[in-house]
């Protein structure tokens, strides 16, 4: 199934935001008229889908292992402590895309047309003057004449 298609925890988030369901906002990704704030959270979603469906394997794992049905001779602490490991780092990843895009989701511009004037920056001005040109001494008579060759 691709990640499109997996709910997430933060997809009402996503919908509320953006004005559209998850589907419509990928379409809007995908045909190129998606904001880059939309993008970006779109991205998030999709690896946040993959690190949930992690955590669930992991779990579903580990209750599998430890089911009353199983016979207690087949759990091995070696396993138990290579998926503690396995559910550790999907949960650190769970956590920081839920994160990232919580913040994302936080600092981006309200939806709609912009209000405010664009930043104008001020302009430097030149606020010294030339120096005053320095006195030209006249030539000499002779300057830039020809010398004559004598025989």
């Amino acid at each position: 199934m691709s990640v499109t298609a997996k709910p997430t925890s933060k997809d009402a988030a996503l919908e509320e935001a953006f004005g559209a369901p998850v589907p419509q906002l990928y379409a809007a990704a995908t045909a190129g008229t998606a904001s880059p704030a939309l993008q970006r959270a779109l991205h998030l979603r999709s690896f946040l889908a993959v690190a949930e469906e992690q955590v669930a394997v992991v779990r579903e794992t580990i209750h599998q292992a430890t089911s009353t049905d199983r016979d207690l001779s087949e759990l091995s602490a070696e396993a138990m402590g290579f998926d503690a490991q396995w559910l550790e780092a999907a949960l650190d990843a769970r956590d920081s895309y839920t994160a990232a895009l919580g913040e994302l989701l936080r600092t981006m511009p309200p939806p709609g047309p912009a209000t405010a004037r664009p930043v104008q920056f001020a302009q430097p001005q030149i606020t010294t003057a030339r120096p005053p040109a320095a006195p030209v001494a006249p030539a000499p008579a002779r300057a830039g004449a020809a010398l004559a060759r004598r025989p």
